[in-house]
């Protein structure tokens, strides 16, 4: 189990546990239960890198403890 932290830059931080052969696509979902928005609206970034749905984290190298960037579309 990893701990991935998601900021989306206006005050919420949100802390998700997940195995690291999920996708990113299962990070949204998780998400998307704790603050009650769509998954499809929600964006993750790393600097300029866009995390795609379909990739697992460990393909991307997310480990414990990483900070990502969440938008919504």
């Amino acid at each position: 189990m990893i701990e991935v932290i998601c900021n989306d830059r206006l005050g919420k931080k949100i802390r998700v546990k997940c195995n690291g052969d999920d996708t990113v696509g299962d990070l949204k979902l998780l998400i998307a239960a704790q603050t009650g928005t769509n998954s499809e609206k929600i964006v993750l970034k790393k600097w300029y890198t866009v995390f795609k749905d379909h990739i697992t984290l460990d393909d991307y190298e997310i480990h414990d403890g990483m900070s990502l960037e969440m938008y919504y579309n």
